[in-house]
Formats: C-alpha cells, structure tokens, sequence
C-alpha cells in the first residue's frame, strides 16, 4: 500500500494474466474506489472489508474483458456506481470525460483519456501517481495491433504521460515488468516506447515493421 494526495493505494492481483486491481481510498472516511476487478474480484472485495472501506465507484480502465470480468460482483456486493468512458464500456452509470475529477473523501482523482490500446483508454492521476490500466506497463506499453487500437493514437497518449513530474509512480493494470510498479523517471531511462524520438521510431518499435 502507498499513500498519495490523501489516497491510500492498494495493488491487488487479479488474475493468472498478471492482472493487477486497485483499492483506493480515503484512509479518514474510508470511502473508496476500486479498479478494474479482472477475474478475481473477491480479493478487491476483501481488501475492502479489511480495511473497513467503502467502494463508491468502480473504474475501468478499459473494456477488455481481463479487466471488467469482475465488474459484476462488485457492483452487487457494494452498489457501487461503474465509471469508464463510453467509448470502451457503454453501459457505464458515469460516462467519464478527459480531465474530470472525482472526490474520494478528503482526496480525489482525475480521469486522463488515453487513447491507442483502445479508443476509450483512461489513466487515473492522483496526486504523485498514474494508474495506467494498459497504456504504459513497467518498460513496457499497451498493445496497439488488436481490433480499435491506434498506434499513433497510443505514442501521444504516452507523450502526455510522460508529461508528468519525474517523480510520478506509475500503476499499470498487468505485471509485465521487473517490478510491479515504478516512476516516470524509471519509465524514461528503462522504457524503450518512452525513448523513441519520434512517432515513426514508436510505430516500428511497437508494431515490429521494418
């Protein structure tokens, strides 16, 4: 668990695709969010009720069914509202927006739409963190080859991220790389994507063309 901008961050995993939940939540009011609950959503629902949290909402990342497996059973067990961006999951209570922010208690978070792995991508900043569902892996990136990927798409959206301060820590929604989580710093130096020069050089890298 690490605390950001008055979140506690829990990394949960969630499937044996090395799939990673998130638990987050205000550690004064316990009110929480969680997400993408993949295919083992009983252990977000049980860091929950150890800690004594409340789940509120539940985000997904994306509509990828290894992420929104479990969305099910954590909207009956909690009455949690589903938040994703309309393009990925249609059907979502809160329809989320680029740059919209949600209160969580004392703290909050802002949906980032980040396009390319698919069209409706989102990433969740808080405070000094990204949770970067599979937008940016540990030096590693999102897919951008399957059915509503973009490729171009996905080089700006990293662009953006790496926008961020150096010190940022990065959240991604697989265990792909050496470590479970990392920085923006760590991410420059190690991450290959993020070390193209330009999108010409990310499009060969990511697609393997020569």
């Amino acid at each position: 668990m690490v605390t950001t901008a008055g979140l506690d961050i829990v990394q949960v995993s969630a499937s044996d695709m090395d799939n990673f939940s998130y638990l987050l939540y205000c550690p004064t009011s316990k009110v929480g969010a969680a997400v993408d609950p993949s295919f083992w959503p009983e252990r977000l629902l049980a860091e929950a009720k150890k800690r004594g949290v409340t789940i509120e909402i539940l985000f997904n990342t994306h509509g990828h069914r290894d992420h929104v497996a479990g969305n099910a059973a954590i909207l009956a067990e909690t009455g949690a509202r589903l938040a994703a961006h309309p393009l990925d999951v249609e059907a979502a209570d809160i329809p989320v927006s680029d740059n919209q922010t949600f209160k969580l208690g004392e703290g909050a978070l802002t949906v980032l739409h980040t396009p390319g792995h698919s069209p409706g991508s989102i990433c969740l900043y808080t405070g000094d963190a990204l949770l970067t569902g599979d937008t940016l892996f540990v030096t590693r990136v999102g897919r951008a080859d399957l059915a509503g990927s973009d490729v171009e798409a996905l080089y700006h959206s990293l662009r953006r991220l790496a926008g961020y301060p150096p010190g940022t820590r990065v959240f991604p929604g697989h265990d792909y790389g050496p470590v479970p989580a990392s920085t923006l710093a760590y991410e420059q130096e190690h991450n290959p994507y993020l070390r193209c020069p330009d999108l010409a050089s990310f499009i060969r890298l990511r697609l393997d063309v020569s």
